[in-house]
């Protein structure tokens, strides 16, 4: 096949097969478990991995899946809700009130699979009391504007809600919490996914303050307030009510980008991985990114230069889109027209 935007679309859409939940959730599910079984699934992706684990355990007896706008999938025996995404509304957050009552007065013969991907944290969202939803919305929003890395936007998120930071699982103990997840953030760490429901967080009510203040982000008295009570801190390891939840990884961004690989090799084209874990400004990666390709000597076979992460991007004025459009802006500015060169930038 010859170099170019065709070959571009095809390599990015083998590589997202490769990584579709069909694919990746029945592999790590263990036997369907004894008892009643009540699946929550938030995130992009949720719909089609709860599709997923229906197929490899049968029906659910109760539950959900939540999903933005164009990620629907069927799921026989639980309904999916829509809600929107990066920043949490009002389906959101009623989301986020039913998995707590689902998950409430289960017993230790009972189950509780907890389907996580990229955008779970937006997508079920409960703010802890007395926090309206509004104010949590706006403190959301002004630290994705701000460049904040995920980290720690999540780290604020877990303080203020009452299913993050692993109060999923303890709303849910005795019952037994067997979370999935489908990994988009930078170092795979478990309480970043979709801000760790049902994990413990090593990050404190201090740190959540701390992000506050160095970004710059004003807070209510209610939030200082919730941030000030011992009542708002997260579950911490060791923590009984976490003794019977257990976390398993399907995929992850390293994976999607070794899939890439191995679809450009079966098309004839050399491969270069720049990094699996990339951080940072999206205009400033993509000039970098630029750069390097518009200097490069691919020899006799076109090269694709494959990368993955998480960027952000630094908000000024009033312009649409987000860290693909803000990486391809500044690719293109770097490449000044050279000839023989594309890019593409997904998620």
């Amino acid at each position: 096949m010859q170099a170019g935007p065709d070959l571009l679309r095809r390599v990015f859409l083998e590589a997202v097969e490769a990584c579709h939940p069909r694919r990746v959730v029945p592999p790590v599910l263990p036997p369907r478990p004894r008892g009643r079984i009540v699946a929550i699934a938030a995130g992009k992706a949720a719909a089609a991995m709860a599709a997923a684990a229906e197929d490899a355990w049968g029906p659910f007896t109760g539950g959900f899946a939540v999903t933005r706008p164009g990620h629907e999938a069927e799921v026989r025996s639980i309904p999916v809700i829509i809600a929107e995404h990066p920043f949490p509304d009002q389906a959101g957050a009623k989301a986020g009130r039913m998995a707590i009552e689902c998950v409430r007065d289960l017993d230790p013969s009972d189950t509780v699979l907890v389907l996580l991907s990229g955008g779970g944290s937006a997508l079920m969202s409960a703010p802890l009391a007395p926090l309206p939803l509004d104010e949590k919305r706006a403190i959301t929003r002004s630290l994705v504007l701000s460049g904040a890395p995920i980290a720690e936007i999540n780290c604020v998120r877990k303080h203020l809600s009452a299913v993050k930071g692993g109060r999923l699982a303890a709303h849910a103990f005795p019952a037994r919490v067997i979370t999935v997840a489908i990994s988009d953030v930078v170092g795979d760490q478990p309480s970043v996914i979709a801000s760790g429901p049902t994990v413990a967080d090593p990050t404190t009510r201090q740190d959540a303050l701390d992000i506050l203040l160095r970004r710059g982000i004003a807070s209510s008295d209610v939030v200082s307030a919730l941030l000030a009570d011992v009542r708002s801190e997260t579950l911490k390891p060791g923590d009984p009510r976490l003794a019977r939840a257990d976390f398993l990884l399907s995929a992850r961004g390293a994976d999607l980008v070794s899939a890439a690989c191995d679809a450009a090799q079966r098309l004839g084209v050399n491969t270069q991985v720049m990094g699996v874990n990339l951080e940072g400004d999206a205009r400033q990666v993509g000039r970098a990114h630029g750069e390097i390709a518009r200097h490069i000597d691919p020899g006799e076979r076109p090269l694709l230069l494959l990368s993955g992460g998480e960027l952000t991007v630094t908000v000024r004025g009033s312009g649409q889109g987000g860290p693909n459009r803000e990486y391809l802006l500044g690719v293109a500015h770097a490449l000044q027209g050279a000839p023989h060169v594309w890019a593409l930038a997904g998620d």
